[in-house]
């Protein structure tokens, strides 16, 4: 099976993360940037269904000169080779643009099938597995806690509020899995080494037939107009309870619309 994997550099979660003051989009120039979570996830279901039932494994990400970093890091945990979307025009896309670009470049390697985390730790809109799936005509089978492989049928457990949903379908499909899926693995020695090795092909605009124009803040369906930092949180209401403790619970969660 030929399998592609999704995968986005973001800003590290775990520490503080800003817009630019210039044209409001993320700055990843002063970030720690590390691979997407939930696409690491991804990944390791990939490396599961190649070791039960073959085929290879690329990595395709879209991003500027430092995503090398997270692709190396992708390539390291076990996949064959990676697919490196690079342009400067690119900056400032939107999800529809990038839907555009990525799926031109999947429309290149043919995948049976193409896997990605459910969402981006830095965009959070949980459409590009939808868009891509719509773009390539193929069924997407979204925000999987279980993927079983039987042949070229793809069933899933797509987690819901209230338990999950068991969808079906052929291949060729997009499939967006959530963190419940595995565990993904560390990267060994050896892996990190192999890494270094592994063909890393650098994909431009022109080869993927899409004007920069149609990309880049240019294109954007969607930007962001203005932005402020979170305010800081003010200090909470202390209830002393004196008689009258519960009433004034109460009140204080009516006030707030917990009630």
């Amino acid at each position: 099976m030929n399998i592609v994997v999704l995968v986005k550099q973001v800003p590290d979660s775990g520490v503080d993360r800003n817009l630019r003051t210039d044209d409001n989009t993320v700055d990843r120039g002063s970030a720690n940037n590390v691979i997407n979570e939930m696409d690491e996830y991804a990944i390791e279901e990939a490396l599961k269904i190649k070791e039960a039932h073959g085929g290879e494994v690329t990595i395709l990400t879209m991003g500027p000169d430092q995503a090398t970093e997270s692709i190396r890091k992708a390539l390291s945990m076990g996949p064959d080779k990676a697919v490196h979307v690079l342009d400067d025009a690119l900056a400032g896309s939107c999800a529809v643009t990038t839907s555009k670009v990525l799926s031109a470049a999947l429309g290149q390697l043919n995948a049976d099938l193409v896997l990605c985390g459910a969402e981006s730790t830095d965009g959070r809109v949980q459409v590009l597995p939808h868009m891509l799936a719509e773009r390539l005509g193929v069924a997407a089978l979204t925000g999987a806690r279980k993927l079983t492989v039987d042949g070229s049928t793809l069933t899933i457990e797509r987690q819901t509020e209230e338990g999950y949903e068991v969808i079906t379908a052929e291949t060729p499909a997009v499939v967006s899995v959530w963190d419940t899926i595995n565990e993904p693995r560390y990267p060994s020695f050896k892996g990190i080494m192999a890494a270094k090795k592994k063909p890393v092909q650098t994909l431009p605009l022109g080869d993927l037939g899409v004007a920069p124009a149609e990309v880049g803040r240019a294109g954007a369906t969607s930007a962001v107009l203005e932005h402020s930092k979170r305010p800081p949180r003010s200090s909470g209401t202390k209830v002393t309870d004196e008689g009258a403790g519960g009433t004034q619970l109460v009140e204080f969660l009516a006030t707030e619309k917990f009630v």
